[in-house]
């Protein structure tokens, strides 16, 4: 498959195909998606297929505007300066409606910027820097996911009550981790102003020497950590925790572990009694979800990851924009976009008007092991319109329209 180019025209089976040529004879509307496929499979993949079946949804039902969705996408390497590339690929060349995507947040305020300069539609998958809406947030810039700050006051909500006081934290040394260390040592300081933080370990993504680091943070003796590593750098963190007893006795709070993506190749491995934040695919009981878990496993033959739902509804709420805008043209599809609701496996969300970000929420439990594998333990979802700023905060935060 080439990396750099593939297209994803959501052909449907059985009835949809059916639908497919008429389709195409009245046109398409081209999304341009940008991602990390080459620098993390582990949630890009997932991510690919959720992408392909909410197409194919789409395109079964007659399409957007009476014309074939399609998705063209693209690897950006994890590098900014590659996805501006693609994005003027994908303008100049492929003539899309919208740029979508990204993964890394330095990747996606590098694509917001280039909306702005543009003036071309960027509504972004799971970038969660809060720079993303607030502090370098511009009106041609969406957000799908929960940010840093919606994910760290659903887990300084839960951290609150826990009795250590004594804090250390661990992070990537980028645009991520430095926004969500920040936000959650001021939302946790605010509820417990008895809490001290002793000290910092910042490795850099995807390189992360894990004895020094585990070492280090040791050393302070902290009663509790925040972690915010993932992927290969979390394998690498919890090997080498487990290995010198760190977690031991201790308290951790870790951002994105409960998703499958990295969870799944800790094994038995993975730590116990950790509060995070993640997916359950296995154990979400409500309608819109269990349809999707039916569509995605009888296609991929597979149960999805984190990745897959922020594909699926990326699609979905690209579609429901252009179809209330009534046309591709930005200017409408930016005053549709604000304050749209669209279908997710969650349920319903929102993009509210005022910053732009989505009100998608985010499970919150606590790491466990299950026949051999890593699980979330007592998952509850929390509603991301709870947990987000008042207008009037945000006011202070985001430059005016």
């Amino acid at each position: 498959m080439d990396t750099r180019r593939t297209i994803l025209t959501g052909m449907a089976l059985g009835a949809g195909m059916a639908a497919l040529p008429a389709l195409a004879q009245q046109g398409e509307i081209k999304i341009g998606e940008i991602n990390s496929y080459s620098g993390l499979p582990a949630f890009t993949e997932p991510y690919r297929k959720g992408l392909q079946l909410a197409a194919e949804e789409v395109n079964a039902k007659g399409g957007v505007l009476g014309k074939k969705l399609v998705v063209i996408t693209k690897d950006d390497a994890g590098k900014p300066a590659d996805a501006v590339t693609a994005a003027n690929e994908l303008v100049s060349r492929d003539e899309v409606a919208m740029i979508a995507g990204a993964f890394f947040s330095n990747v996606g305020l590098a694509l917001a910027d280039y909306a702005k300069q543009k003036k071309i539609f960027y509504l972004a998958g799971e970038p969660l820097t809060d720079a993303m809406v607030w502090s370098s947030g511009n009106r041609y810039t969406f957000r799908l996911r929960p940010s840093n700050y919606m994910q760290a006051a659903m887990l300084a909500e839960e951290a609150a009550k826990l009795p250590a006081k004594k804090w250390a934290t661990i992070a990537p040394n980028y645009e991520y981790g430095q926004s969500a260390v920040k936000v959650f040592k001021e939302l946790l300081s605010k509820k417990r102003p008895d809490i001290e933080w002793v000290g910092e370990q910042w490795p850099p993504q995807g390189k992360i020497d894990a004895g020094p680091v585990v070492q280090a943070i040791a050393a302070l003796k902290p009663d509790a950590i925040l972690n915010v590593t993932f992927g290969p750098d979390l394998i690498k963190l919890v090997r080498e925790g487990n290995t010198r007893g760190l977690f031991k006795g201790r308290s951790v709070v870790s951002f994105l572990t409960g998703e499958p993506e990295y969870m799944d190749p800790l094994k038995d491995e993975t730590p116990e009694g950790w509060l995070v934040t993640g997916y359950p695919w296995n154990n979400v009981k409500t309608p819109e979800h269990e349809a999707f878990l039916k569509a995605y496993q009888a296609k991929f033959n597979d149960y999805p990851r984190l990745g897959s739902i922020v594909g699926y509804s990326l699609v979905n709420a690209a579609a429901a924009i252009i179809q209330k805008a009534g046309s591709t043209d930005t200017e409408k599809m930016i005053e549709a976009a604000r304050g749209i609701s669209f279908d997710t496996p969650f349920g319903k969300a929102t993009f509210r008007a005022i910053d732009q970000q989505s009100t998608l929420g985010a499970f919150v439990g606590k790491t466990g092991v299950k026949d051999g594998k890593g699980v979330m333990v007592d998952p509850v979802y929390r509603d991301g319109a709870d947990y987000l700023p008042s207008d009037d905060e945000v006011k202070k935060m985001r430059p005016q329209d």
